[in-house]
């Protein structure tokens, strides 16, 4: 524990909370720490990470996503004013397969800029409209309700 704060040993994402690996901090508080990326896809690419070691976005405690999600606004919208972006991707992975290298949960803010070489796609799929519905509905019935006091309109 740290201030509270679980953290896991092995955890390189960890070892910069606890302060033993350095890091190019551009926001810290008591829940959220921001960093440039070390490795970074454009200048001023940055990782958002919560302090507390949670491995994908569906162990996170709500309330700790909150805390990161906002600091992810506030990043990016640091990064446009300050960089002068043409536009960011905000980016997530979870899990080896989806290509999260760091088993901590981290969201990547990546300014873009006109002409650069970054590339984020993927194949699109075509899905039979029978698999879709019997996905729609596993969504459904598996999705926990919206808390009351969001108003989500989808």
């Amino acid at each position: 524990m740290l201030n509270n704060k679980v953290v896991k040993m092995d955890c390189l994402f960890c070892k910069i909370v606890k302060g033993e690996m350095p890091a190019k901090k551009v926001y810290e508080d008591d829940s959220v720490i921001a960093f440039l990326d070390i490795n970074p896809a454009n200048p001023g690419h940055t990782l958002v990470v919560p302090k507390k070691h949670t491995e994908t976005i569906a162990d996170i405690e709500d309330s700790d996503l909150e805390k990161v999600i906002v600091v992810v606004k506030n990043i990016a919208k640091k990064l446009k004013d300050e960089l002068d972006t043409a536009g960011l991707n905000i980016v997530q992975n979870n899990g080896k397969l989806a290509g999260q290298l760091v088993s901590h949960i981290h969201f990547h803010v990546i300014p873009r800029f006109a002409g650069d070489q970054v590339i984020i796609t993927y194949q699109r799929a075509q899905v039979d409209e029978n698999k879709m519905e019997e996905i729609r509905k596993k969504l459904t019935e598996e999705a926990a309700p919206a808390p009351k006091d969001l108003d989500l309109d989808f």
